[in-house]
């Protein structure tokens, strides 16, 4: 199996957007389309696919990653389920950080949620260090059902 990486375009959206779904990346709250709009508007570059150029170039992984000139974030990690621990997360992960290397990002973040204990392990294995932090947001735009209404 030979993997290409490249940017994210439109026509892989129906593809990425199941398989997302298919690992779990999505919640009712976020609408991964709306997710990849915006991302297309802003850094569209930092959006890559994993392609398995050995064959039909089928979507195998995906990662999208942004820098506010402050700090790196790594968002929508994946790989197919059927080609875990081909490398495939390893390679999104090393071009996402040196995409934003080159444009000066010194430290990139990211967020698991606590009981994905399995992907704590792969970003561990990759250098990625725990730290404790109160995480907060706060929805200015409404995605979907079950996403709380913004403020009167």
């Amino acid at each position: 199996m030979s993997i290409v990486l490249r940017p994210f375009r439109p026509a892989d959206e129906d593809v990425v957007v199941a398989l997302w779904h298919e690992v779990g990346l999505t919640r009712p709250w976020n609408d991964p389309r709306a997710d990849i709009r915006r991302k297309l508007v802003v850094q569209p570059e930092l959006f890559l696919v994993a392609v398995d150029d050995g064959g039909e170039g089928e979507v195998v992984g995906t990662v999208m990653a942004g820098y506010d000139g402050h700090r790196g974030w790594l968002y929508y990690l994946a790989s197919a389920p059927t080609r875990r621990g081909r490398g495939i997360g390893r390679l999104l992960v090393a071009e996402a950080e040196r995409l934003l290397a080159a444009q000066g990002c010194p430290k990139v973040q990211l967020m698991v949620r606590p009981e994905n204990a399995g992907v704590r392990a792969f970003y561990a294995a990759l250098g990625y260090e725990p730290f404790d932090t109160w995480a907060t947001g706060k929805r200015l735009v409404v995605d979907g059902p079950g996403s709380p209404a913004p403020p009167a």
